[in-house]
């Protein structure tokens, strides 16, 4: 082969290489900007998390992002003024049941007769067929958790809690349910993991009972040489890790929970939900047990915020809430989480146990500058604190709107993209993400089956019969023999009674509060009649 004739083949080589080459060079640059519009496409369709953090009896001044100096709350504080803080943000009812029942349902609780403060053994209130926030977003995709305190029921009126109970959570829209049957001072004292009771020895059955004794089971009562919490009232029954309860228990060693160690307990399980369930949608229902008594803080907080038990419960509260968004940072799904945070209702200082809460509160005020607490229908039986939180998504601001916790169900039924909707749940979606002002008209809340209506400015209770404190918790009830009338923005402490100097406007909120509430109450009302 001549020189020539070498040269041209090498360059011709050459050249179908460099040829070869680009080609490649091209081929996987166009699959590199494929696989990165992919995984783009894909990041953006990547349905938010969703977690609601609820807490029990924390009233609207217990936190230091709504003013508190006594206490503070560093760590729902960070949360709290990084989202959309709600200074009208209510619970539908002044006590538990009613409040939880409202959240997962999107309906008054006062239209369920069932939906009231519940022993132990009450059966489900929530129909299975109903319509529930889990089972909304287990359509959409979402897998669905609660872990801590449920009080709604379990079962159908006779539980034998040595077998799987059912229907429970698990039957109303929860793929995974961790809870306490209700609540930390009612037996059974148990926790039970998707309707089996943890722990349980089949050769020491559990058996509960809310009227009567099991014999030679010790008592509040004829035991006070046991009790390391001494009972103020209604808590004299079985004695549980040196607590004496409501109902009575007897069995169930090894499956009974230590009290001082609950916090710790559903924050592990909270925390193994997320990690567990970080690589598809979620929607955790996050029920921590503080402050409800029996405040029964950790050796770690007992003592640090000198206010006695319920002060550390809460601080403990706070530091449980700042390791679980520190799981979710670890885990890189803050920023495509929305949080929801409030409290079932407003605050109780002595609730059944001499725990200190009375005689230690100095300066603090639980309920901030409002009137009433726990059981009331006064202003802080129901408005609590209440934000959402979204990294990078919701700007910092505060919030005059009116909004409820019932209206959860239609306004993250809006954000998971479904049309499903309850009447009495308004779609509050743009409200609560910061977008809008606007929340709703009217509210009708609740306390121990009696109602009443905020609107606008105003707040309207009708006359009801009844003490006007209940003398065990010191708190004012609300009951009054004639119609009350107040401007809370004005007079937020409630303490000028306008219905005698505003009858237009006292009927205006009447016709409301009647088209509300239905014949079924107004009924049994004498209209006002304006002179």
């Amino acid at each position: 082969m001549n020189n020539n004739l070498k040269c041209n083949t090498t360059i011709t080589l050459v050249f179908a290489f460099a040829l070869f080459f680009v080609s490649c060079k091209e081929d996987s640059e166009k699959i590199k900007n494929e696989a990165e519009i992919t995984a783009s496409a894909t990041k953006k369709e990547t349905k938010p998390n969703i977690i609601v953090i609820y807490m029990d009896d924390l009233g609207y001044g217990d936190v230091s992002f709504n003013g508190a100096t006594a206490l503070k709350t560093p760590n729902m504080d960070k949360l709290a003024n990084n989202g959309v803080r709600f200074t009208n943000g209510y619970a539908s009812s002044a006590t538990c049941t009613p409040s939880r029942y409202a959240l997962l349902t999107g309906t008054y609780p006062w239209r369920n007769k069932n939906a009231k403060i519940l022993p132990g053994t009450a059966p489900l209130i929530i129909d299975t067929t109903q319509v529930t926030i889990p089972k909304i977003l287990q359509e959409k995709g979402y897998h669905t958790g609660i872990v801590g305190k449920w009080h709604l029921g379990l079962g159908l009126g006779k539980v034998d809690w040595n077998t799987q109970v059912s229907p429970g959570p698990n039957e109303v829209g929860f793929d995974y349910a961790y809870i306490m049957a209700a609540t930390q001072d009612r037996v059974p004292t148990v926790y039970i993991e998707n309707g089996n009771v943890v722990n349980l020895d089949p050769n020491d059955p559990i058996k509960i009972d809310y009227s009567h004794n099991f014999d030679g089971e010790p008592t509040g009562i004829d035991n006070p040489e046991l009790l390391k919490l001494k009972w103020h009232h209604g808590h004299n029954n079985s004695i549980v890790n040196g607590i004496p309860r409501i109902g009575f228990m007897k069995g169930g060693e090894k499956a009974k929970w230590i009290d001082e160690d609950m916090a710790d307990n559903f924050l592990k399980k909270a925390q193994e939900y997320v990690v567990t369930h970080k690589e598809k949608p979620f929607f955790l229902y996050y029920a921590l047990q503080q402050p409800h008594v029996p405040r029964t803080p950790h050796p770690r907080f007992v003592g640090k915020s000198g206010m006695g038990p319920r002060g550390d419960v809460i601080l403990e509260a706070d530091w449980c809430i700042g390791q679980f968004i520190d799981t979710l940072e670890k885990e890189g799904i803050l920023e495509n989480t929305l949080i929801v945070f409030s409290s079932d209702n407003g605050p109780v200082l002595n609730d059944g146990y001499y725990d200190d809460a009375v005689e230690k509160i100095g300066n603090h005020k639980p309920a901030g500058n409002l009137r009433g607490g726990k059981y009331s229908l006064f202003e802080a039986g129901t408005k609590v604190p209440f934000f959402t939180y979204w990294k990078g998504k919701i700007k910092p601001q505060v919030s005059d709107a009116l909004v409820c916790q019932m209206d959860l169900l239609s306004s993250l039924a809006k954000f998971a993209g479904s049309d499903i909707r309850t009447k009495d749940s308004e779609e509050l979606m743009e409200v609560f993400l910061g977008n809008s002002k606007k929340g709703r008209e009217a509210l009708i809340v609740e306390a121990n089956l009696k109602t009443a209506l905020r609107k606008g400015d105003w707040v309207m209770i009708p006359p009801y019969d009844g003490n006007k404190i209940n003398t065990e918790v010191n708190i004012e009830l609300g009951n009054d023999s004639k119609f009350q009338l107040y401007n809370i923005m004005e007079d937020q402490r409630q303490t000028n009674d306008l219905s005698e100097s505003h009858k237009e406007k006292l009927s205006e909120m009447m016709t409301v509060f009647e088209e509300i509430r239905g014949e079924e109450y107004t009924k049994n009302v004498k209209r006002l009649e304006l002179k």
